[in-house]
């Protein structure tokens, strides 16, 4: 049982609206966001995976389905210190208390995704990819806070323009759960991390409010889920109200490590704003349990597309067998596979990175094996700014006597005729 000074499940309560979630740098004031905050979540239950269920039982025993179903439970009760991760969990010697400059490396997650961790084995892959290890301190050649030269993208707070059609909108800085290899832990990992100021946002919309060329705005972070509803909903409708804003995608893990957040509210809310898509975080086949398919079973119902989005790490993911049953796994969800991204490297990610081969691997181990539908683009977002660059095993060989020499999944060799042979 856990000390009552660190989780005491009988004191615990759901949160109000307005406590659900870091406080916005200026909170929201006007009377119309009061009363949206107080509007029903639309909590209806969710299935508990059996070993969910035992964990509950373990380290929550008075907590009801209720409170456990509520995502503002969840986060209030995260998992955020050393102490409270080691009441549930035997810690190696190279997981216990890395720190860098006299500070323990931050932690977060859910109590509903530490349930999936296993308590023993410090091998495990989703433990590998949310619990702090000594190798993180280890900072090699061209390791950067900021790899992909974000800031240097950045015209206004908030937005980063990269590509011609499209902006990234960071629209917070707080996560619900850290994963260790994050592209933005230089922001997630803050003490002071929080949702942008209603500010900074009529700022940044006025940024894609003039600018025409604009079609495609990705609402990202921090985690745009862990809003709260009335005010992922005036984004939304800010931005549904430019007209050449075309597409807006939303980029969440929190179907993952945090699928009550999918309540019966959010999804009607959603469903105003189409076309809206959706690009969620998966890393490995346990990740997969009745709650996600619930929640994605709620969004893809609600006419939202899916895609997934996995980071390629050495020792979690990397084997072909793990990535098909993924892959394949995804499907099932409705959930399309999009991107296999590798690691980008961030300071303390060595021990994540695999070679660029490995990536390779895993597409040729695929393609022609599975369903092309579980087959993503394998990409490198390139460091300094230079946006995803797709990458492909050797399939088109050249050209032979006006012929294409094409090598299929088999490795066998074909010749298709170049438009321009003449028979």
């Amino acid at each position: 049982m856990m000390r009552s000074n660190e989780k005491d499940a009988k004191t615990s309560v759901i949160l109000e609206d307005k406590e659900a979630e870091p406080p916005s740098k200026s909170q929201f004031s006007s009377e119309l966001n009061q009363l949206l905050e107080r509007v029903s979540s639309g909590t209806s239950e969710f299935p508990v995976n059996p070993k969910t269920l035992n964990f509950r039982t373990r380290f929550f025993p008075t907590v009801s389905d209720k409170e456990w179903n509520n995502w503002q439970w969840q986060l209030k009760n995260s998992f955020t210190s050393y102490e409270q991760i080691r009441s549930f969990l035997c810690l190696a010697d190279d997981e216990i208390k890395p720190s860098l400059g006299g500070n323990n490396l931050p932690i977060r997650m859910t109590p509903y995704y530490a349930s999936l961790l296993d308590s023993e084995n410090p091998g495990q892959p989703i433990r590998k990819s949310v619990v702090p290890v000594l190798d993180e301190l280890i900072t090699l050649p061209d390791e950067k806070s900021d790899p992909l030269s974000e800031m240097n993208n950045s015209p206004v707070n908030q937005i980063v323009h990269r590509y011609p059609d499209r902006v990234l909108f960071l629209v917070s800085g707080f996560c619900s759960t850290y994963c260790r290899y994050c592209t933005r832990s230089h922001i997630v990992s803050k003490k002071d991390k929080c949702h942008a100021s209603k500010l900074e946002w009529d700022k940044a919309i006025d940024y894609i409010r003039n600018h025409p060329e604009v079609r495609d705005v990705i609402l990202s972070g921090g985690d745009p889920l862990t809003l709260h509803d009335s005010r992922l909903e005036y984004l939304l409708s800010q931005l549904r109200a430019i007209p050449h804003v075309e597409i807006i995608r939303i980029g969440t893990k929190v179907p993952v490590v945090l699928p009550q957040r999918i309540t019966l509210s959010l999804v009607k809310m959603l469903k105003k704003y189409h076309p809206l898509y959706m690009s969620i975080h998966f890393t490995h086949p346990n990740e997969l349990t009745p709650e996600t398919q619930a929640a994605c079973n709620r969004l893809a119902d609600a006419g939202i597309p899916l895609g997934s989005q996995t980071v390629l790490l050495k020792g979690v993911n990397d084997e072909v067998e793990i990535f098909k049953k993924l892959m394949q796994g995804l499907l099932k969800i409705r959930v399309r596979p999009y991107y296999l991204y590798q690691c980008d490297p961030i300071p303390g990610s060595g021990h994540f990175r695999t070679p660029v081969e490995k990536g390779l691997e895993l597409i040729r181990g695929l393609r022609g094996f599975t369903s092309g539908y579980a087959v993503p683009h394998f990409v490198i977002d390139a460091p300094g700014g230079g946006g995803k660059i797709p990458l492909l095993p050797d399939y088109y060989q050249g050209k032979q006597d006006g012929y294409v020499v094409l090598k299929n999944y088999e490795g066998k060799t074909f010749y298709y005729p170049d438009s321009n042979h003449s028979v």
